[in-house]
């Protein structure tokens, strides 16, 4: 398969290893579920089936494009600063004690960085509006400086001097929320080397209160809220790196905290982050530990507890992690930036809190920060990694990599042998119907869909005295609105027309000869001679002709009318369609005897 970039550009071609228990015949696609993408249906010649492949977006990424920041980028983070509607990046540098700001075009890339000064050794970085002016404003955790610097923002992408505040010792990660229920953002700080964390109330207009710290774990690294237990006020959860566990701390809905209650975790667990991983409406964690090169799936259980951990493999020393639909399933999935194997890996979601096998990304050197977001208005999550020792960012940008899954078998009965098929609405309830012909069994058998890829039993309409169909397609001869079926008899010859009734039944058959006696027909409808009206193109294998059937309107034709090509080409199959843009259809013929395809351009 051959995916087209809409320029007249293909991708390599994918080939999928489907173990047919025959050689497949025929194919056609349509949208089964109504997700905008189309499935794929094969007919088994040598087989009593139809198979059904169902397409998956499965979240790949492009190649890496990489940025300048500070020295020894640490943290990042995406939002709005010049309100363009545009996502920037904000980057924490711990070598030079700034944090970097690149301003986004809107199309995937980004400006060069400006850089602002922040406290000794900053480490993480978040944004939002504290003084309540509809700007982001910029908090930076400073690990040598045992303090947290606040940019405000200027709404241009500009930010003012940092104001700094007292945090612990060793404060290595920051978060925001409103602990308090005044509507005004507060900060948390995770302190590695007091073992605590540290809550900042907000005042409103840029300003903090002083700390209030509470007990966590040994060696706190990863800060992140969330109502953990339904009860409207913000929570705290805490990675804890020498104890390899997690703490988690209620929140009292007045910027006050219960007591740590805590959670094992991998080995060395450095970061985390919260989502709805199992769609119950509760929250669950999700930790990275670099000392076990996993990640930890802790599911919520809605009273401020957890279940125990699953873990699953990532790269070499995890160091960041984040969760996002990035399929467009609506499933959670998790992106993880690994700091020993220099890239990311996506474990796509199940849905139920279970994850696929990781896919990992190239990144930059010591990747130690990530984030997602929509950098290209293209609707898909795409990433961007802080590397640490190469000094810049990582943008990954999603594409569609659609991959196929084979979905069910549909039974078309015993010594059947289905030689061709179509896909239809064949009882206008606007939802793909899939017709095939049974040649062995000489029938027509109609599956009925659900739109959810199911189907129902198989309704089959006989072809006698018309034996051996081969091939068929449909169109609205008659003009009423519903899809009529054309088949080729290999037995008899012929060219057989059945009207359709619009509700998946359809009435006595119309004969026409095709003059021709032939083992194979191809047929092909459209309006050949542009008077609004369906005409049937049949290819005739054997005897090398192609045959037009004009439609009358009325779900009658006139006689066949004979085109005679070269002897030996053996035409098998027929596509129609405008080659040369003069609005004239023209004829695409695969020749089985020439190994050849024929254009054959209508000229009047």
């Amino acid at each position: 398969m051959m995916i087209g970039n809409g320029k007249g550009k293909f991708a390599i071609q994918t080939s999928y290893e489907i173990g047919f228990d025959s050689p497949p015949l025929v194919m056609a696609s349509g949208d089964f579920n109504n997700d905008k993408r189309s499935e794929i249906v094969i007919a088994n010649g040598g087989s009593n089936h139809v198979d059904i492949f169902v397409a998956y977006n499965n979240g790949s990424f492009e190649n890496q494009i990489r940025y300048s920041a500070g020295s020894s980028p640490q943290s990042v983070v995406v939002g709005d600063f010049n309100n363009d509607t545009r996502l920037d990046i904000v980057v924490a540098n711990l070598g030079s004690n700034d944090v970097s700001v690149l301003l986004g075009n809107g199309n995937g890339s980004f400006e060069n960085q400006i850089r602002y000064s922040a406290g000794s050794y900053p480490k993480s970085v978040v944004v939002d509006d504290f003084n309540n002016d509809t700007r982001l404003d910029i908090v930076v955790a400073n690990l040598g400086s045992n303090d947290v610097s606040v940019l405000l923002g200027n709404g241009n992408g500009s930010f003012e001097n940092q104001t700094r505040y007292s945090a612990g010792s060793s404060p290595s990660s920051v978060v925001v929320g409103d602990f308090n229920n005044d509507t005004r953002p507060d900060i948390v700080v995770a302190n590695g080397d007091s073992n605590d964390v540290s809550v900042l109330l907000g005042n409103g207009n840029g300003s903090f209160e002083n700390q209030t710290r509470y007990p966590a774990g040994s060696f706190p690294q990863s800060v992140v809220v969330g109502d953990f237990n339904n009860d409207s006020r913000l929570d705290i959860v805490v990675a804890n790196w020498d104890s390899n566990d997690v703490s988690v701390l209620l929140g009292s809905g007045n910027g006050s905290f219960e007591n740590q209650t805590r959670y094992s975790a991998g080995s060395s667990p450095l970061s985390l982050v919260v989502g709805d991983l199992n769609n119950d409406t509760r929250l669950d964690i999700v930790v990275t530990n670099g000392g076990s090169n996993d990640v930890s799936v802790l599911l919520g259980i809605g009273n401020g507890s957890f279940e125990n951990q699953t873990r699953y493999s990532a790269g070499s020393s995890p160091s960041s992690v984040v969760v996002g639909d990035v399929n467009n399933d609506t499933r959670l999935d998790i992106v993880v930036a690994n700091g020993g194997s220099n890239d990311v890996s996506v474990l796509l979601g199940n849905g139920n809190g279970s994850f696929e096998n990781q896919i990992r990304y190239s990144a930059g050197s010591s990747p130690l920060s990530l984030v997602v977001g929509d950098f290209n208005n293209d609707t898909r999550l795409d990433i961007v990694v802080a590397n640490y020792h190469s000094d810049d960012v990582s943008v990954l940008v999603d594409y569609d990599n659609i991959v196929f899954v084979k979905q069910m078998i549909l039974v078309t009965g015993n010594d059947s042998r289905p030689q061709s098929l179509v896909i239809s609405d064949f009882n206008n309830d606007d939802l793909m119907d899939i017709g095939v012909v049974n040649s062995r069994i000489h029938n027509i058998g109609i599956f009925l869909g659900y739109g959810d890829i199911s189907f129902g039993n198989q309704m089959t309409y006989s072809t006698y005295p018309y034996l051996y169909p081969c091939s068929m397609a449909v169109g609205d001869f008659n003009n009423d609105t519903r899809v009529d079926i054309v088949f080729a008899s290999c037995d008899a010859d012929s060219v057989v027309i059945i009207l359709g009734c619009g509700n998946g039944s359809f009435e006595n058959l119309m004969m026409y000869s095709t003059n021709s006696s032939s083992s194979r027909y191809s047929l092909a409808v459209e309006d050949i001679n542009n008077d609004t009206i369906l005409d049937i193109v049949v290819a005739i294998h054997d005897t090398n002709y192609l045959g037009v059937l004009l439609g009358q309107g009325n779900g009658t034709f006139a006689s066949i009318i004979l085109f005679p090509l070269e002897y030996g080409t053996h035409p098998f199959s027929i596509v129609i369609g405008d080659f040369n843009n003069d609005r004239k259809l023209d004829f695409a013929v695969a020749n089985n005897g020439t190994d050849s395809l024929n254009i054959l351009l209508q000229t009047c």
